[in-house]
This record gives C-alpha cells, structure tokens and sequence, in this order.
C-alpha cells in the first residue's frame, strides 16, 4: 500500500498547488465577520493575525504612472489610439505595469497593484472634458486598444497578474456637466450595440479584471446600481471580476442624487448591485465600515452579500501573487532601475511619432530637409513647453517642439517666441502689480504675459517672477505659480469687457472679481460693479512678433493647442471646437508673413480649423505625447518617419454639427461617424502619408454567406510614390437594406503596411458574419438579419478607395406577436419628447414622458384579428393623465384606446390601467401618444 503524499504545511489559501477558488474559499472561512467589512473599502485594512498585508485599489496608470514622482510619460491614451497599433498600445501597456511593480515594490503599503485604467467610454462626443482618457469614437476600436493596454499590463505570465486592470467608467459617461446629477438617456439598441461592447471586449479577453462604475445616471438609475454589472457584465467572463466605486460616489447616492435618504441604505443597495470596493473618505474606512454594519443590522445587507463581495476582492489578490511564495511570482523582484529606463524612454518616443497626425498636405512643404532648411521660426505657446493632465505622471525631462528642432538643426537656425500678447493692467491710478507693495507677491513691473486657453479661460504670467497670477486662500493676487497643475486650478481669469477698451477680471475658480484696494489686489469683489476697471494696454504683440521672425525663416512652425487642466478637463466640458481666438489669430498672422507655415496643434481633442485648412499648405495633430514629444514631431517633420497616425474620432467643423451635449442617442441624433450625415472637417479615420497609396483587386471569397459564415476580403495596396511610408488600410461595411435605422459604415477590421516605393502587398481581412449583427429591440436579442451589405475599403472613413457586395443569408424579423408577451415600453423604434426611466430602484427600465404631446412608436404591430383590451403598467409621481394609443400616425392616426394615468405618489409606484380598444387589424405602427410631461410607462399587454 502506497504513503499518501505528505501534507503541505501551509494553510490553504497560501497552497500554490490547489485552485483558486478552494484557496479564496478557505481565506474566506477564516476571516470574521469585522475582517471581512475592512477589506471592502479602497484601503484593505491588514489582518496580522492570518499575515495579510493592508492592500490599496486604484493606481493610475492611463499612459503612464500617475501621481507618484516622475516616471516614463507616454501620449495621451487618446494619441495613443491615434497609432491604430495594438502592438505598440500593448508594450506601452506592459512598460507601465512594469513601473507600476516597480513603485510598488518600493512601497507595497501605498503603491497598489489595481490599476485604474484604461479608459474605455467611446468618445461619443469631442466636448468632453475627459476626452483626452478615452480611445475613439468607435467602440471596436476601443474594445481592441483596450485589450492590447490591458494584456500589456497584466502581462505574459501564466497564472499571475503583472498589475490588475481596472475599466473605466460603466457606462454611458461622456459629459462632465453636472456629471453627478445627469442621467444618459440609452436605448437598448445604444446600450447593446454602442456603449457595452467597448466593456465587453478586454473583460472577455481577460484583459481588465476590474471595472469602476461612473459617476452619472443612466435610464434614471445611478450607475453604482446598475443591475447590469451582475446580471450582463459578470456573465462576459467566468474569473471573479471586481467592481471599485468612482472616488465620491457612494455618498452621493444619498446627497447629490439624494437616490436613497440614508448611506447604510445605498451601501447595502450598491453592494447588492455588484460594486466590491468603497472609494470613500480617502484613506478612512471607518465610516464606510459603519455604514455597512449599520446595514447588515437592519436587514439590508446578508452575510452572503459581503461573502461575494470579499470573494471578488481577494480573488484580485490572489491572481495578483500576493499569497504565493515570493520566488513564485515572476513580477515579484522588478528591476530596480525599470522605472525610466532607456527602452521606455525609447519607447515613449516611438509612440509619439506613431500617434502625429498629417491632417494635410500640399505644397510639399513637408517634410523638411536638413539641407535646404537653414532658419526655421518655430512659434506659439505650446513651443517650447510641455504639459501633463491630470492622470498623467510627472514628467522626468521634457523634449519640446524647440529642443526637438535644435537637436536636428541646432540653436543658430531656430527662432523662437511663444507668440503672446505682454500687456499691462493699467487704471488712474497704475498698473496691476507696478509700485504695489511686494508682499503682494505680483511683481513691481506690472507687464503679464497673456495666453488665451478657449472658452473665455486667460493666464497671466508675470513678467518679473516668471510664474503665474494665483488667488491665495484670502484672495490675494500672487505670481509664484508654475501655471495650472492641481485639481483645483486657481490660476484662470475671464477678461469681462466694460468698454471698448477696458475690462473687469474674474477669478474663474472663485467667481469674484479683482479689485485694487489701498495698493493690494484681491478677488474678493462678489459683483462686477465693485470690480477694479483696467485698461489693457498691449506692450509686445506676440502674434506680430511671431509674425517678424516667421518672415525671416525658410519655414514656420506654429505649436498651439490646449492646457490639459483649462477649458476641458475633468468636471469641465467645452461649449465650442474652434481654436482659442489668441491662438487663430497667432496662425493667421504667421502665415500672413510667410507661407510656408505647418500648423501643429497638440491637444487633448479636436478642433474646428477649417480657415486653417482652406489657407496653410500642412497641418499636424497629435495628443500631449509625453516626455519624447519634441524628438519624435522632429522625425515626422523630417521625413524620418512616415506619419502613420490616423483619428480615433471625427473632427467636425463647427459644433452645430453635434447634437446636445446630454443626448446620448446616437442613432436618433445622428451622431458619430456611424450616423453622421455631414461633411466633416476631417473624417475618422483620416490621417494622410508622404507618399502616395493606390488600392485594386478587390476580392470576395464568395457573393454570400451564411449568418454564421466567414468572408474573406483581399485587396492589393502598392505605393505609388517615390518615398517608402505606412498605409492604415481600414475595412468597413455597410447594411443597404433593414428593418432598423443602420450606420452609414462601420469600422470592422484595419491593418497597417510598410511599403518601399514601388512595393505592392496582398492585404487580406476576415469578416464573420456574426458582427454584421445588431439589436433587435422586438424580441430583445442580437440578430443577424437576411441582407446585402457593402465592403468599402479605404484610407478613412468617408475615403473609399474600392467596393463591393455580398449578401447574408440570415433572418428576417417578424412581426411583434403582441399577444404572447407586454410590450415593453423600451422596445420602441422611435420616440419624440420621450427620456428613459428606472422602473424600481434595482431593476428595470422604463420610459418618461417630457413635454404633452410626446409619443412613442412601435413598427409592426400585429393586431392579428384585433385584441379587445390593454392593460398598461404605468406611473405618474405628480399629476397625472393620459396615454393615446393611435395607430400609423401620432396626430391623426385611429384612436385605438385612452389610457387613464392616475398620480401614484412616486416615479417608482407602478399601477396598472386598462382601456377597451376599437376594433381594429392587422399590421400597423402603433403610438402611445402622452397628454403631458412626467407620466411614465412600463408596458402595454394586449388582450384578445
């Protein structure tokens, strides 16, 4: 008889032999129920007596190691998708995790290994503040760099987790305008086919093994109850996923979105709704502990419900190594000089040069030669600095667009000026700061430097001190400020004109005015009226000085843009797209003086540049890109390298051309480059070469294929030009024929290809049939309809090089039958004045009338032959009053039926209301037409 094998002397959760869920299930058992409470707080609180080490979530690692010193900086996510390379998104990804070991290895206590990135909301709008954090407008797209920055940052290793990636924010969150209050109206076909396959795609992929819920509301119902998260997101992957409340938003269930009247109350909910971790009151858990005893006490909350939530918790810990021998963990010992090293340095300039944008070019201006360019002007308020936003970390050295120039043709040949206005603040009795008592710290001179950052946002740079104009906590005015760099930036003024020639300044962080008071300046006037009134006297005019030396130079660079914390940030949209007026103006008056001008803008979104366009012979667009930004601008103005950037997003002309900022549906809006019907100013997907690509053969492996089929698509690209370059060669397809409204073109497949000049190469893609599906909102499924759909390759979205046709055999979408189930009031096609709703505060939705007069419509009907009766489910918090139901037309249509609204008292109070029905068959469009605002409906049932 054989021994049996010796038993290991480890309890068994720090067995590495044994599977994961017997090892969480045994830590489980062991910790009480106090323990079990302080490890459901952002700050895990130790437990000695079992050996567990305090563990923090949320590190952020967007592009790079934010908020602990300085460390490798890579461009904004938003550049980063600019690269349309996975592989480079995927080593910038595993650079960072590496730093983030690193850091933690230094700091195990305050450096945690739950990342909070990447950030995957699609950028459905450019007026976002945050648009900087996201990837693209199409969620495709974004769900393909989200996997490849989140294989990046948990790593090659089998079984262990370099860093644990957390997405970002679920769901629907595209607006910083009272983001805490506002709810995001999504239809399901929005929801199913826009906003969560961004979500789903790096959490299937095992890719993100954590997700943060957002700030906002969406159909009604805070986003940190969204039953969503366990009854969809959880069901994607079938690894313990952890959910970690947005900083702040658990308390604002009870106080901004006053959702719940007491916090053990929206604690409980919100633990029941699937979120694990509290991010509340920074590193203090003991209320968040409160709250959730207090719960647990009253019934809210079962042991069960924090057994799960501790489950999912440790499981992150446990794949992350923590209770494993330390030679086990292959991330255990980073090097010690990782974190900056020579190959992130290396490939921090590789991204960079890999997400520059050639927007357009003519004139063959570009790209430059060492040769024949001996004095170049380089101008502009973004020249000769470098910017970090706020998830940014901090920049260890800064190669500008001036350093970048002089490495290659050095300091003789390169003019410099930063192209802005040197004014004085003058009244009768001075200038702001001249002759003033120094302790006001402005400076005797009383000469600013100007710069206009877009949205009526102004610093003010003292001449004398070299730092910005600040507002202490008294409301003195100090210059000693590097400029905009914390989260609350006190550092902006609006420049108020009372006349033709004076203004008022407003402190924009304050909302007080300055005022001159016994030689002091202050921002203590609460009304304009109390305001000190300045004459603005220009001393230096930065756009004609910048005009002089562009005159001199063979060519000029202009470098303009945006300040990553002004006029879009977090907590701050934009209103418009144009380039600040300053900034238009320096452009104008430098290629007034020297044609040969390159317009490079670096920001965190798109502008409106459309004079830009129609007059300058080449422009260039880029994110912030990080440490390496100049070196890497240089090679792409040289010639160096090809652009090879493409946009993630569609650069529009004007923001007429977007809907409201609030409106989230796509569809009906008509938004994105899935449905926009206008003429952008560039397309998605734009990006042009030095050389020149043609495109031919198109071939289909076959005319049709089933709904569950695979289509080959191969096509030659041959660079025609004299240069060698990068093509980003982009499929598309199209639905010519649905029973929905469908995209003009939707993205399904790109490669990239380096070509010499004069080199050809096969391109071959595969299209399943699967992904030409869509949301069918009659049976509450994905479907794969019977239709022709048209392949359109090309160099964006809107330049279509090659066509053709293929038709797929897969369903056809029947008639509602009615009479086997209600009809969901959110199964609509089509609505006018209607938002979404929640039907209760843990489940359902439902749809809330705006204004009398609003209606919902619902195609193809089956009356069959008649039904006698409807019952509505219906809710109505104050008044109440009717719903119509009419048939194929909301005004004039068959009155069917009324329905009788009675008030219920609250929005969550659900009655049901019947109505006889006129006689009536067939297959029709049927209205709900409602009487007046605020009356909600759940569902119609139809009776025979």
């Amino acid at each position: 008889m054989s021994n049996p094998p010796p038993r290991s002397p480890l309890p068994p959760f720090r067995d590495p032999a044994r599977k994961l869920p017997e090892r969480i299930g045994d830590l489980l058992g062991r910790l009480s129920p106090a323990e079990k409470l302080g490890l459901l707080h952002q700050h895990q609180a130790a437990v000695p007596r079992l050996g567990l080490d305090s563990f923090r979530t949320g590190t952020e690692a967007l592009h790079g190691v934010a908020w602990l010193g300085p460390a490798t900086v890579f461009p904004q996510a938003v550049g980063l998708a600019a690269s349309w390379n996975p592989e480079l998104v995927r080593a910038v990804g595993s650079a960072v995790g590496d730093e983030v070991r690193s850091f933690h290895h230094e700091d195990p206590a305050g450096v945690g290994l739950n990342v909070w990135a990447p950030v995957v909301n699609p950028l459905r709008d450019p007026r976002w503040g945050r648009n900087e954090e996201g990837y693209s407008e199409d969620p495709w797209l974004t769900g393909v760099l989200a996997v490849a920055y989140g294989r990046g940052l948990t790593g090659d290793a089998e079984g262990t987790l370099k860093t644990a990636p957390t997405l970002k924010h679920f769901l629907a969150y595209n607006n910083e305008t009272d983001r805490c209050t506002t709810s995001s109206n999504l239809p399901p076909r929005v929801l199913h086919d826009y906003e969560l396959p961004a979500f789903r795609a790096p959490i299937a992929a095992g890719a993100a093994v954590a997700m943060m819920p957002s700030y906002n509301l969406v159909n009604g119902r805070p986003a940190h109850l969204s039953p969503l998260i366990n009854e969809l997101v959880r069901t994607w992957t079938e690894d313990d996923l952890l959910i970690v409340s947005d900083a702040g938003a658990p308390a604002n269930l009870v106080e901004l979105q006053q959702y719940f009247g007491d916090k053990p109350t929206a604690y409980a909910a919100m633990l029941r709704a699937g979120v694990d971790s509290i991010t509340q009151d920074d590193n203090d858990a003991g209320p968040s502990t409160r709250h959730l005893t207090d719960a647990l006490a009253q019934g809210k909350l079962s042991e069960a419900d924090v057994d799960l939530a501790v489950r999912h918790a440790l499981a992150i810990r446990f794949r992350l190594g923590e209770f494993d021998p330390v030679e086990l963990n292959p991330y255990g010992a980073p090097a010690a000089d990782v974190v900056g090293c020579p190959a992130h340095r290396q490939l921090a300039q590789d991204a960079a040069r890999q997400s520059i944008v050639l927007l357009k070019h003519e004139c063959q201006v570009l790209p430059l030669s060492t040769t024949t360019t001996k004095r170049v002007a380089v101008v502009g308020p973004l020249a000769d600095t470098l910017f970090e936003d706020w998830y940014s970390g901090t920049l260890p050295y800064r190669i500008t667009a001036r350093a970048g120039l002089i490495e290659r043709l050095g300091s003789e040949a390169v003019d410099y000026c930063e192209g802005v206005d040197r004014i004085e603040l003058r009244t009768d009795a001075g200038c702001l700061g001249a002759g003033q008592d120094k302790s006001v710290g402005i400076g005797d001179t009383g000469a600013f430097d100007l710069f206009d950052w877009g949205g009526g946002a102004w610093t003010l740079r003292s001449v004398e001190t070299g730092s910005y104009v600040t507002v202490t906590g008294t409301g003195s005015l100090v210059a000693d400020h590097p400029g905009p760099s914390t989260w609350e930036v006190k550092e902006t003024f609006d420049l108020i004109a009372t006349s033709e020639t004076t203004s008022v300044l407003r402190h924009r962080h304050s909302g007080r005015f300055v005022e001159l008071t016994d030689g002091a300046a202050t921002a203590t006037a609460e009304e304009v009226a109390s305001a000190t009134v300045f004459e603005l006297v220009t001393l230096i005019d930065g756009a004609a000085r910048a005009a002089e030396l562009a005159a001199a130079a063979d060519v000029a660079i202009v470098v303009v843009g945006n300040h990553p914390l002004v006029n879009g940030r977090e907590t701050e949209d934009r209103a418009e797209l144009d380039l600040p007026a300053a900034q238009d103006r320096l452009v104008r008056a430098v290629h007034a003086a020297n044609p040969r001008t390159v317009l490079v803008m670096s920001s965190s979104y798109p502008f409106s540049v459309e004079w830009a366009d129609q007059h300058l012979p080449a422009l260039l667009w880029s994110a912030h890109g990080g440490q390496e930004y100049g070196r890497a601008l240089a090679d792409v103005l040289f010639g160096d390298s090809d652009p090879a950037g493409r946009l993630p997003q569609t650069w529009y002309r004007s923001a007429a051309d977007l809907p409201d900022l609030l409106d989230y549906d796509i569809v009906a809006t008509d938004s994105t480059y899935l449905y926009f019907r206008g003429r952008p100013l560039y397309p998605f997907g734009h990006g042009l070469s030095y050389t020149t690509f043609t495109y031919s053969g198109l071939r289909l492996s076959s005319a049709s294929v089933p709904a569950d089929g695979e289509l080959l698509v191969s096509l030659t690209v041959t660079n025609s030009g004299t240069r060698s370059g990068r093509e980003v060669v982009q499929l598309y397809t199209h639905q010519q024929r649905s029973r929905a409204k469908q995209p003009l073109r939707q993205l399904r497949d790109f490669q990239q290809v380096a070509l010499a000049a004069g080199e050809s190469v096969e391109v071959q893609f595969r299209l399943q049939a699967t992904d030409l599906g869509f949301w069918d909102v009659t049976r509450n499924r994905r479907c794969v309809e019977t239709a022709r759909h048209s392949v359109l390759i090309g160099r964006s979205a809107t330049d279509t090089r090659l066509t053709a046709s293929f038709d797929v055999a897969g369903e056809s979408i029947p008639a509602r039958a009615i009479f086997t189930a209600p009809l969901a009031a959110t199964a609509f096609d089509d609505y006018c004045s209607m938002t979404m709703t929640d039907t209760t505060p843990e489940y359902g939705d439902a749809v809330r009338s705006l204004d009398a007069g609003a209606w919902l419509a619902f195609e193809d009907v089956d009356l069959d032959d008649g039904a006698t009766r409807c019952i509505a489910q219906v809710a109505a918090e104050l008044d109440g009053g009717t719903i119509e139901l009419r048939l194929d037309d909301p005004l004039h249509g068959l009155l069917l039926g009324t329905v009788q609204v009675p008030p219920t008292g609250d929005r969550h109070t659900w009655v049901d209301s019947g109505t006889p029905l006129a006689a009536a068959s067939g297959v029709h469009t049927l209205y709900a037409v409602f009487s007046s605002a605020a009356i909600a409906l759940e569902s119609l049932t139809f009776e025979r």
